[in-house]
């Protein structure tokens, strides 16, 4: 900003309008706008729209200067106005905002003042004016602003436009040119041919069409190959057909050696009409159009085509007398009975020829052609043409025919053809030696022209001439073959539907086919639309005096829209409305078409049965759109009404039709049906998304209607008489529906349009809210009917993040849990489904931190009030806030790139699912586990992953519970075994075969013992002999561990100031590992310190991360203890199965003398996983044990009696209320829990028989328990010192308690006695006085000792025999400092001190 009245922006900021204002104001925000966004675009690296979005802003300039000069006439003002309005909504578009609906004046469209139509009309005109917009400045051609016609608007036609650069090729002779459209799936071609005659000389043949070789080719998709063939005058060496030629170039992608066609290629959107208006830079008159093989996906009134292809496919000639095989042509001529020769088209773009000469295949018996070219007749000369075939044998001395085929006329050929099917013909051959008589049609038109079945099988075994007639002889050993593809708009060969189109011809049946015509395939129907719709209203208007045939034409006709509904058909939804607004011209239709509908709708209002009343209704829209036209165009002005009233008789009957079911028992299912109806239509977004008015109106009528049928259900189906379940149960759905429909999700818009839609509309979903609230109470009794089944939609109405609407349905729950409580005892079910449904809803975005806070505080309120289920809602909040704690975090890491995050909230997601007990969320999420291991080639933890799963189950036959939706239906036992396969192969990958012998020997005992195949007992055991030779021959690198320390408040909960284990790849440096932990924590600080950080960092807002190396504890399993075992297993037991891991460091105490050898000490930390590695993670937390943690919590406890001592006796000024407190929570048994919970837990035979490695533990406790005992005594003596008059009773109590407390556990653990404690008054050394305090006070659970270590200690190595493992340090049984000169220290280097 470079003045007062600016903003300074950066890319990325943003702008809130609190007001706006009209005038030049409102130009300059919008232009400061548009400037932020050309800087983003250009910024981002999007040149495209960049430039798009400047051209727009220039024009707007421009305009803008325009209209502010004020010099313009009104006319001007507003069609420059109109320009104006029309770029700014190609601009919101562009920039993916709502569309702004405006009326002809530009001026934005109330809709409080519009009707529902006319709101409809003006968004498909705001859409289609855009849709046009972007059309034209995408190709920079000024399209005419009429609008898009139905052709343009939904045809799923594709183009591909090919403009042909050069031809290379080294003949030295004329060639052709043969491009067509290949489908290599099919392998056949799909389209005409595209001809281009090349000269010798390296040019087109025709020079003027240099530059112009360009071509359309029309195709229903685009996954084709489009394919060049060059045929040359002379005979073909190669014994390669077309077909398999085809197959080699679609799969080569050889080097051409500069040799080869170039071409640009395009592929346009449409059929050939639309992109003649979109692309005529493109695509001009010149431009030749290659057809499909067959008809487009639509065809349209007036696209009329008649075509043939013929394609020479096959022949089987025999040599006769000769030694080798002939050198076979084919000449084709289209001929009439006169004789007389027609065209022949040989590609697209290419002149007609008289005859089609084949290609020449080289001493070939039976060569295979595959050469398509086009027949194009008049319709009415089908009848008289026929095709001759003429066959000879060509080579360089010789030019003659041998042979002679014909061919019956065109029409008989194709009897049984269908409009567009491929259908192949074997062709009889007939021997002339004059070739002069071939060319007579006399001489061969009455003879058969195809073969007979039985014929085709004869074979050699036929005598070369079967018969003789005018001269010609059937050959029994020659044979040919064609296909054909009749491309028709005008010949159908379906009889049903000719007779309906010919019904003139045999009037008699004209109500036989108008029955049989819902028989007829339906895409024959399609195809034939404009055909049969007029011989429809035909038949309609020429019987005008009779109505013998108005049901039976009104029926077909509701058929036909019934058909083009259908999804199959749905895109000739098109066809039918061009063929009304173009082609119907019935005038007098319109009387029939109400009288029949009048008396349809007449029969079902008097309860009567009438079959075709409900797809009369379903095509009620194009029914009126054949009558209203002619209605218009006949009843002007006055008249008018005639109409009008017309149609509300029409309109009257239909509501008496509806109203009348009240009566009956249809009202409910018109309900139903009109519940179902609405949830469809909110479901399936019939507006596009940026209709935000149109959508919003729609959502207001819904809400009003809902509305009105809620109080017809509570005013008729709300008592127990007449309650009904299922259209209770479809209200609830569709209000739910209604409510969580994207369009109303206020929270993901713009702040602007939030306001826009709140000041317009108000929050929808708060009113539908409080009315499902308000139905469900009225339900009363009836409430357990929808128990469990409403749980679901109403959690995720409750998960709206909108306040006021959570607060007031979040009670249903708890209505929900009474009911349930009072008709089965408890509310199992209910919990069962939340806990099901939340997972699915939290991990599709609901729910938030807020959620769980309204939840756990409005059901414990609610509980406050039923006492006796206080006990079970708390339990049931607990769980479902610690479900919600695990799923937030869960999709919070979701979209993160760190995997290990997603894993470590899968675990405890799956933990959690498996404490409450709930398998088939259980095996979900282990599942989802797996998955991550195998994206991170962690297959070792894959395979223990997918072995929690395989311990649910059972070597049994027992069926197993689908738990995924991909399971199949199978027994215990086979998934089981499945299972198992499948981790031995993980196992194998990650070289665990310890672990997948295992697994082997348990499949092979089941063979053995239980299902007796010795087959696949044979395969596991060498499958097992093949793992342990691994273990002696393949070397296995040993991973590293690393412990990882995760500080401060900036991590996620299930990080936060916790200590992390974790197990590196193979040959995984520690530097590599670090790289990458911290590329997951951009933010994070890396601590170069191996020790534990103080409550500074582990409180800080910031991040902290710790990573040092760290060595496992070798556990030698028992099986192997003090045997030799050799070093490859051994070696396996050091890094995995491990538990226990160390890091050392060098430390020095006292003075350091360089010349002593026992002056260094090492600091040794011991870190205990939650579980052995590897396991489900390549990582696990560290743990304190409950015995550990219990030292820890008595020795903090003596040290705040300590501390608090001290305090009182170097300041008399001290209240005396916090000592009393302290000291009566420890002695009073009425508010003791203190070390009586410990006896009980770990005092007892029973865990030193468990535990038998925790025996100086369970010493270090005893001794703190001891010494708790005089550092009570001495606060006790120090609070009767300070103790004033009115707290003397309870001094004395706390006296006695105290005397009990020490009776008890001075004749249980000893006496202790203590120093002098006031060290301004003592007389002891302070170092003395520190030993006392480490002895009251020590945190034995965290492991860290310290050693005094020689150095050959320090140069001690494994050995590899499993009874000589290295020493390992043990706790001492005395807690005393050893003093650094001791004797003691220099001979024993296992002695200890703890370190804190």
């Amino acid at each position: 900003a470079k003045a007062e009245k600016q903003l300074s922006l950066a890319i990325g900021d943003t702008v809130h309008i609190q007001e706006s204002c009209e005038g030049e104001g409102f130009w300059d925000i919008a232009f400061t706008f548009a400037f932020i966004a050309c800087l983003f675009f250009h910024q981002s690296s999007k040149k495209e729209r960049f430039s798009q979005v400047q051209r727009l802003m220039w024009d707007l300039m421009e305009w803008r200067s325009q209209l502010l000069s004020g010099t313009l006439p009104s006319d001007e003002f507003k069609e420059l106005k109109q320009k104006v309005t029309s770029k700014i909504d190609y601009g919101n578009k562009i920039l993916e905002l709502d569309v702004v609906v405006r009326d002809t004046d530009g001026n934005i469209l109330d809709p409080e003042r519009a009707s529902v139509i006319s709101l409809f009309r003006a968004h498909e005109d705001a859409t289609a004016k855009i849709t046009e917009r972007i059309k034209e400045e995408q190709s920079n051609v000024q399209l005419d602003h009429s609008g898009v016609s139905a052709r343009i608007q939904s045809s799923p036609t594709h183009s591909l436009y090919v403009f042909v650069r050069n031809f290379v090729c080294r003949i030295g002779e004329d060639s052709e040119l043969f491009m067509s459209l290949y489908d290599p799936n099919k392998q056949t071609n799909i389209s005409e041919n595209y001809l281009v005659r090349w000269g010798d000389k390296g040019l087109p043949k025709d020079i003027e069409m240099l530059n112009s070789l360009k071509v359309v080719f029309t195709v229903s998709h685009l996954q084709i190959s489009l394919v060049c063939l060059g045929y040359l005058w002379k005979v073909i060496a190669e014994n390669d057909f077309l077909h398999t030629l085809l197959n080699k170039v679609t799969t080569s992608r050889g080097d051409c050696g500069g040799q080869g066609l170039w071409v640009t290629m395009k592929a346009l959107v449409g059929d050939i009409v639309q992109i003649r208006k979109e692309y005529p830079h493109l695509v001009d008159r010149s431009t030749v159009v290659a057809r499909k093989l067959g008809f487009p996906e639509i065809i349209m009134p007036g696209d009329i085509r008649n075509d043939i292809y013929l394609t020479l496919h096959s022949g089987d000639f025999d040599k006769y007398n000769k030694t080798t095989q002939k050198n076979v042509e084919v000449i084709m001529l289209v001929c009439d009975e006169e004789g007389k020769v027609n065209s022949i088209c040989l590609g697209a773009g290419d002149r007609p020829v008289n005859e089609y000469r084949s290609v020449i295949y080289y001493q070939i018996k039976q060569p295979r052609w595959m050469e398509t070219f086009k027949v194009a007749i008049p319709l009415e000369e089908m009848p008289r043409i026929h095709l001759r075939f003429m066959f000879r044998h060509r080579s360089s001395q010789e030019c003659k025919f041998s042979s002679f085929s014909v061919s019956c006329k065109l029409i008989s050929s194709f009897t049984h053809s269908q409009t567009d099917m491929d259908i192949l013909h074997v062709f009889c051959v007939f021997l002339q030696g004059d070739s002069k008589r071939m060319e007579a049609v006399s001489s061969y038109l009455s003879l058969p022209s195809e073969r007979t079945h039985s014929d085709s099988h004869k074979g050699s075994t036929l005598m070369r001439s079967s018969s003789s007639v005018c001269g010609l002889s059937v050959s029994s050993r020659d044979i040919f073959t064609i296909s054909t593809l009749v491309c028709s708009t005008k010949l159908t060969q379906n009889v049903g539907l000719l007779g309906l189109l010919k019904w003139r011809t045999r009037p008699e049946m004209l109500k036989q086919n108008l029955q049989e015509l819902k028989l007829i395939d339906g895409e024959e129907v399609v195809k034939f639309l404009q055909d049969t719709l007029d011989a429809l209203f035909n038949i309609m208007m020429e019987h005008s005096q009779t109505d013998d045939y108005d049901i039976l034409v009104f029926d077909a006709l509701i058929y036909i829209i019934g058909l083009i509904a259908d999804r199959k058909f749905q895109h000739f939804n098109t066809v039918l409305e061009a063929y009304i607004k173009q082609h119907f011209s019935a005038t007098l239709a319109y009387k029939k078409l109400m009288s029949v509908l009048k008396t349809y709708l007449d029969v079902s209002s008097r309860g009567e049965a009438c079959e075709p009343i409900l797809r009369t209704l379903k095509a009620l829209e194009y029914i009126f759109k054949f009558i209203v036209p002619f209605c218009l165009f006949l009843f002007q002005g006055d008249t008018f009404q005639h109409i009008q009233d017309i149609v509300s008789s029409l309109l009257r009957t239909i509501n008496c039709t509806v109203i009348t079911m009240g009566r009956e028992h249809t009202l409910i299912d018109f309900l139903m049906e009109t519940f179902l109806l609405f949830k469809d239509l909110i479901g399936k977004h019939v507006y596009p998304s940026d209709w935000v008015t149109m959508i919003m109106v729609q959502n207001r009528v819904f809400l009003q209607a809902i509305n009105t049928y809620a109080e017809t259900m509570n005013h008729k189906f709300l008592d127990n008489n007449n309650f009904e379940v299922q259209l209770w149960n479809n209200y609830f759905h569709l209000a739910v529906a209604f409510i969580t429909q994207e369009s109303l999700q206020l929270q993901h818009f713009s702040p602007t349009k939030r306001s826009k839609i709140l000041a317009k509309y108000g929050d929808m979903r708060r009113l539908i809210g409080f009315a499902i609230r308000d139905m469900w109470y009225k339900l009363g009794k009836n409430k357990i009917c929808f128990i469990p089944g409403m749980v679901g939609p109403i959690l995720e109405m409750t998960l709206i993040p909108e306040e006021e609407l959570r607060r007031a349905t979040i009670p249903i729950f708890f209505d929900m849990m009474q009911c349930e409580e009072n008709h089965s005892g408890h509310f199992r079910k209910f919990e069962n489904e939340i806990i099901l449904k939340l997972d699915h809803e939290v991990e599709g975005g609901g729910g938030d931190e807020r959620y769980m806070e309204l939840l756990q505080s409005i059901l414990l309120e609610c509980a406050q009030g039923r006492p006796q289920l206080l006990t079970e809602v708390q339990h049931f909040v607990t769980l479902v806030t610690g479900l919600l704690e695990r799923l937030l975090d869960y999709r919070s890491v979701m979209s993160e790139d760190s995997r290990n995050n997603r894993m470590s909230c899968t675990v405890n997601l799956l933990n959690f699912y498996k404490d409450i007990n709930r398998e088939g969320m259980y095996i979900r999420y282990l599942y989802k586990l797996r998955d991550l291991h195998l994206d991170g080639e962690n297959y070792t933890e894959a395979a223990y992953t997918l072995l929690l799963h395989s311990k649910l189950l059972k070597w049994s036959e027992e069926q197993c519970t689908l738990q995924l939706d991909y399971q199949t239906l199978q027994s215990q036992r086979q998934l089981k075994e499945t299972l198992y396969n499948t981790i031995i192969s993980y196992f194998d990958k990650g070289k665990m075969w310890e672990e997948a012998i295992t697994l082997c020997k348990e499949l092979a005992d089941q063979c053995e013992m239980e299902v007796f195949d010795y087959e696949l007992l044979g395969q596991k055991l060498n499958q097992q002999a093949k793992f342990y030779e691994n273990i002696m021959k393949i070397l296995r690198p040993k991973p590293d561990y690393f412990a990882v320390g995760y500080y401060g408040s900036g991590f996620p909960q299930f990080l936060r100031n916790k200590v992390f284990i974790h197990r590196g790849k193979e040959y995984e440096r520690r530097e590599d590992f670090q790289s990458q932990l911290m590329s997951q924590f951009t933010s994070a600080v890396r601590l170069n310190i191996t020790t534990m950080p103080g409550d500074d960092i582990k409180n800080s807002n910031m991040q902290y991360v710790q990573c040092f190396t760290v060595q496992p504890v070798l556990e030698i399993p028992p099986r192997l203890r003090n045997k030799p075992v050799p070093d490859q297993i051994i070696n396996f037991y050091k890094s995995n199965y491990v538990q226990r891991f160390q890091y050392s460091r060098p430390v020095r105490r006292g003075k350091v003398d360089p010349d002593n050898e026992f002056s260094m000490w090492i600091e040794r930390t011991t870190f205990i996983t939650a579980y052995k590695l590897p396991g489900i993670l390549r990582w696990f937390e560290t743990t304190v044990s409950p015995l550990e943690n219990a030292i820890e919590t008595m020795g903090q406890t003596n040290e705040k009696i300590l501390t608090m001592i001290n305090q009182y006796q170097c300041d008399d000024t001290l209240p005396i209320n916090p000592l009393s407190m302290l000291l009566n929570g420890i002695v009073d048994p009425a508010v003791m829990g203190g070390f009586a919970k410990y006896e009980k837990a770990f005092f007892t035979d029973e865990y030193m028989n468990e535990h038998p490695d925790d025996r100086d533990k369970l010493t270090r406790l005893k001794d703190l328990i001891a010494w708790q005992i005089p550092l009570l005594g001495r606060g006790i003596s120090l609070h009767g010192k300070r103790v004033t008059d009115d707290l003397r009773p309870f001094h004395e109590r706390m006296e006695e308690c105290f005397k009990q407390l020490k009776k008890k556990v001075e004749k249980e653990y000893g006496v202790r006695e203590l120093p002098d404690m006031d060290e301004r008054r003592s007389t002891r050394p302070r170092s003395m006085l520190r030993s006392v305090r480490q002895s009251i006070c020590s945190l034995a659970g965290s492991e860290s000792f310290i050693y005094k270590v020689p150095q050959y200690y320090q140069q001690f190595s494994h050995c590899s025999i499993a009874n000589y493992p290295p020493p390992s340090p043990t706790p001492p049984l005395s807690v005393r400092i050893q003093p650094s000169d001791s004797p003691l220290n220099q001979t024993n280097s296992k002695m200890c001190a703890y370190n804190y």
